[in-house]
């Protein structure tokens, strides 16, 4: 089995890096993908699990971006797989959004500080070190904080973009991250693109004017996508030459997705190691 969507505590997830290769072990995964937000900082700790788990780790990022289209401007996350993390370019474009995603967890816990019990420092208790902050680790200080129950509450409620405590962060064009991901010598993926429960979603041409700018991949088979949904976006990717992806999205206790719940095929994952410029880290 082939999972390529995972994250850990270096973002918004409950594993160590490791234990995500340790839980992908268990689960009979045999090859993991660890793509945490906007940054590459499990990278190393994942990788040198590989032996002992035996599980193969393939490297990713999942990059926040946002698509100016025809109805508005919306969030968009890309999956980069294998690319240089050296990349001046494709590293700045993630910086400059974890900076920005810091500064915007602080406004939002000062909001929701007015009305309920939970400070900043709540707030950085449950991040990891040096970790991408993000509307999780405010769920996660709710949570303890006896507000909500879970995560999803929190995220369906007070953290819903149309509540009052909700705060935007910057996200670099969704097109201009796919090149950057191509030039940096990534394999760029869609995640999630069918999820209409995260907001408006992309269109068919808002899909096919990103594979022109090079995208190669959509990520199909994915719990919050329905039937119609995946039929959609399979023949959607069979019309633009684009390949399907299946992964779980796992974030350890964090959410109730299950790693390797969907998976990829290996003649897949073949293309894109073929494509990129990194191995895929093998035991």
């Amino acid at each position: 089995m082939i999972d390529l969507h995972t994250h850990s505590r270096a973002s918004d997830g409950t594993d160590q890096p490791a234990q995500v290769l340790e839980a992908a072990a268990a689960a009979g995964v045999r090859v993991v993908a660890l793509t945490d937000h906007d940054t590459t900082a499990g990278w190393a700790q994942a990788a040198a699990a590989v032996p002992r788990t035996g599980v193969a780790l393939v490297r990713g990022t999942e990059i926040s971006t946002r698509a100016s289209t025809p109805a508005g401007g919306m969030s968009v996350h890309l999956l980069s797989y294998l690319h240089d993390p050296d990349d001046v370019v494709l590293r700045a474009a993630c910086d400059r959004t974890r900076d920005d995603r810091l500064s915007r967890a602080r406004r939002m816990a000062e909001l929701l500080g007015e009305d309920f019990p939970v400070t900043w420092d709540d707030v950085v208790a449950q991040t990891g070190d040096d970790a991408t902050v993000g509307r999780p680790h405010l769920a996660d200080a709710l949570v303890v904080a006896g507000v909500v129950a879970t995560r999803d509450e929190a995220f369906a409620t007070m953290l819903h973009p149309g509540a009052r405590y909700y705060v935007p962060h910057y996200a670099p064009a969704t097109a201009d991250t796919v090149r950057a991901v191509l030039a940096a010598g990534g394999v760029p993926v869609v995640a999630h693109p069918g999820a209409g429960g995260r907001g408006r979603t992309l269109t068919d041409d808002d899909v096919a004017a990103l594979a022109a700018a090079g995208l190669v991949g959509l990520e199909v088979d994915h719990r919050d996508h329905d039937a119609a949904a995946r039929d959609r976006l399979r023949g959607l990717a069979h019309e633009l030459d684009l390949l399907v992806t299946g992964s779980s999205d796992y974030h350890g206790t964090g959410k109730l997705n299950r790693i390797g719940e969907h998976t990829t095929s290996p003649e897949v994952l073949a293309q894109i190691e073929e494509r990129g410029t990194l191995d895929v880290v093998r035991p």
